[in-house]
């Protein structure tokens, strides 16, 4: 794999499109919220297949990299893992998964229902990464990285594409950031045309803790938004990236992205789990506020939550 570029990503867009969908966005304004003015757009991506984001770059894994018979192996929190697994049962690959015990049962049961081999054990995202590596060396199976592989940072960048086919006058856009494929994603597709804001949880700030300290560090693994957005620390693709293109990384408390959850589920009657709140937090807390006139985007990347439960 070369240089993650628009080109690689144009590429990528052509490559796994058969496979994915082309998630809508809603048109708000900030008022609708009781925001502000603003022009405001909601990028549903948790309408994408396996609930979130992820399975553009487990399909451009597993579509440009050579699979053993052995198949693939992955570690996740849940979203990752159920896209691989995805992915997997659509191409007829064996997937063997690894998650925490963090991983919520929504996600856990996205995986067992597209028949991967599921492992749930450790308390966090490293030890579901420990894990997995063991198996990679044992089996020989092919390993696809939650956000540090070039392959998943590519992939995830055609949500840029998307965003940009949909709102040629986009000015900003807000993404939630854990290992932080998503965003790099995006960031390069975008360059220097548009300013990327990452948001982060105060209690998993994985990406300011490596800014402030000049690469990726470990950081602190809390909050409600864990089992998405709580990585040890981001990879080091993710932050050559970053450092180059994403303009700005806001904080926001567990509280906040409670509230946006339920901001966005009384106000447009959208489900989204912590992490993909997490972004939308950011206008809702002030972290992120806009000028009058800039045309912001949020993109708003799983919903494998049991937040609303319509058995009960």
């Amino acid at each position: 794999m070369g240089l993650i570029d628009r080109s690689a990503i144009e590429a990528a867009e052509g490559l796994i499109r058969p496979y994915i969908r082309r998630t809508p966005v809603l048109s708000v304004t900030g008022a609708d919220f009781g925001l502000g003015e603003f022009p405001l757009s909601l990028k549903l991506e948790f309408m994408q297949h396996s609930g979130s984001f992820k399975c553009r770059g487990a399909f451009m894994n597993l579509l440009s990299r050579d699979v053993p018979k052995a198949g693939v192996v992955a570690a996740s929190g849940g979203n990752h893992g159920a896209a691989v697994a995805y992915a997997a049962k659509t191409l007829g690959v064996p997937a063997k998964i690894f998650v925490p015990s963090v991983s919520s049962p929504a996600k856990i049961a996205r995986i067992k229902q597209y028949g991967a081999d599921l492992v749930v054990g450790g308390d966090r995202y490293a030890d579901a990464l420990a894990a997995s590596e063991t198996w990679e060396a044992q089996s020989g199976a092919m390993s696809v990285h939650a956000f540090d592989q070039p392959e998943t940072i590519i992939g995830q960048g055609t949500v840029g594409v998307e965003l940009e086919q949909a709102i040629p006058n986009l000015d900003t856009v807000l993404v939630s950031i854990g290992g932080g494929g998503l965003i790099s994603g995006i960031a390069a597709w975008f360059g220097d045309r548009v300013k990327v804001v990452g948001v982060e949880p105060v209690g998993a700030p994985t990406m300011t803790a490596a800014r402030e300290a000049g690469g990726p560090v470990d950081a602190e693994a809390g909050s409600i938004a864990a089992d998405s957005l709580a990585p040890e620390q981001v990879g080091e693709n993710v932050y050559t990236i970053a450092e180059q293109f994403v303009d700005e990384v806001v904080l926001v408390e567990d509280d906040a992205i409670r509230a946006a959850q339920d901001t966005l589920w009384e106000k447009a009657r959208v489900v989204a789990e912590p992490g993909a709140a997490n972004a939308f937090a950011a206008l809702t807390s002030d972290a992120y506020q806009p000028a009058t006139d800039e045309n912001v985007a949020v993109v708003l990347s799983g919903a494998n939550t049991t937040a609303v439960d319509f058995d009960s």
